[in-house]
């Protein structure tokens, strides 16, 4: 199983010819007058670009954010990488003469896709907030030399990364990087550390996976660890910068996801290949812009996977007290002077509801007066950070709790 991952590189290789000679035909293609035999050219044309589709990118997509309403003004938006690790970087979303707002670090999982996952989470949040994301780096990329990448990486990444933003910033973790989140502002507020955070947003994250469980809890805790670590982990393909790091793919998990909803990915790819036939552009462009999206993946650094499934879903380290950080113990009880939000979406089938409102029951140092917990009716799992009902119901009591708390 540890070569799956070159066998699969390979292949993609030999394959590429075809996907570049598709593409390339399908501008020829193009270039036929219109009305020339439209149907036998239209099916033609959706032929080809669905072939020169066939493949997963291993690149992050552009955020696309160029512009962004606050208050009456349009401002533009540039992005600038304000500091930066082998592993990743902290990327602001930069506004031309905008007014000083909160600073607010948006932790993005890594969960085998880009942190662009969270593009329309970044747009809403750069409203009211100098939005900061923790841009992760595709593992196949960084050579081994740059060392490993455990959970305590990562939340020694959250430390860093919150120590460039000043005085009292703001934090909000998206789903599975909820753990690490709590653990740095508990050693931050242990330490008295000037930029521990001025509040904590935890949105759908797994606290304590016992609460519960769902399908995804369930099937972490039904094989021992090694079996994760024979059977999932690889070595990254010779062919790139991080050649034999080793790593949980990201077009294996991105397969187990296809495989759970394959009825509904077949359907969407006849869609869209009726939708090209038929000169339907906008139809195709939404379903394209969610496939370009959803089939660029990013591959998961070995030790970080093992120990997140390990002690977060298997032995719940940190609800059990025992979690800790580079041998140091974690203290949610540590955390003071700071308030605390917690959101759940009522459908999650991933992060049930209980799961996330946990922290709030671990963090006793927090006042009651800064606690908020949100459960949102009628969502998914992603419709706790996307969507209408985020923009117009839940980040309306996020950003609420924001100001209150600067």
């Amino acid at each position: 199983m540890s070569m799956l991952y070159q066998a699969y590189q390979n292949h993609m290789d030999l394959t590429q010819p075809w996907r570049s000679g598709a593409a390339s035909a399908l501008r020829y293609l193009n270039l036929v007058p219109q009305g020339v035999s439209d149907k036998l050219f239209g099916r033609l044309a959706a032929a080809l670009e669905l072939i020169s589709r066939s493949s997963l990118t291993y690149a992050r997509p552009a955020y696309g954010i160029d512009r962004v309403q606050v208050g009456n003004r349009e401002l533009k938006v540039t992005e600038e990488v304000t500091y930066a690790t082998p592993f990743g970087s902290l990327l602001r979303f930069k506004k031309e003469e905008a007014p000083e707002q909160p600073r607010l670090l948006l932790v993005a999982p890594m969960s085998g896709h880009f942190a662009t996952l969270l593009r329309g989470t970044v747009k809403t949040l750069l409203q009211d907030h100098d939005v900061y994301i923790t841009d992760w780096h595709n593992p196949r990329d960084i050579p081994l030399s740059a060392g490993r990448f455990g959970l305590d990486d990562y939340t020694g990444h959250l430390i860093d990364f919150l120590g460039q933003l000043g005085p009292r910033p703001h934090m909000v973790a998206i789903c599975q990087p909820s753990v690490s989140a709590l653990a740095a502002a508990a050693i931050m507020c242990d330490d008295n550390h000037p930029s521990r955070p001025a509040t904590l947003t935890l949105m759908a994250g797994p606290i304590d996976t016992r609460i519960q469980p769902t399908k995804v809890n369930e099937f972490a805790k039904s094989k021992p660890i090694r079996w994760f670590e024979d059977n999932l982990i690889n070595y990254v393909p010779l062919q790139c910068k991080g050649a034999l790091r080793k790593v949980y793919p990201g077009f294996v998990q991105l397969t187990a996801f296809v495989s759970m909803n394959l009825e509904r990915h077949i359907k969407q790819h006849l869609d869209l290949h009726n939708h090209l036939v038929k000169g339907e552009k906008e139809k195709a462009d939404i379903i394209k812009t969610f496939y370009d999206e959803y089939f660029a993946v990013m591959d998961l650094p070995a030790e970080f996977y093992i120990e997140t499934v390990r002690d977060v879903f298997q032995e719940h380290l940190l609800p059990l007290g025992k979690l800790s950080f580079r041998g140091r113990p974690v203290t949610p009880a540590a955390i003071k002077r700071m308030g605390l939000m917690t959101v759940e979406g009522e459908k999650d089938d991933i992060c049930s509801i209980g799961q996330t409102l946990a922290a709030q029951e671990l963090c006793t140092g927090v006042r009651a007066y800064r606690r908020v917990h949100h459960m949102q009716a009628g969502v998914g799992h992603y419709g706790v950070f996307s969507g209408k009902k985020w923009n117009n119901e839940i980040y309306p009591l996020l950003r609420d709790f924001i100001h209150v708390n600067s």
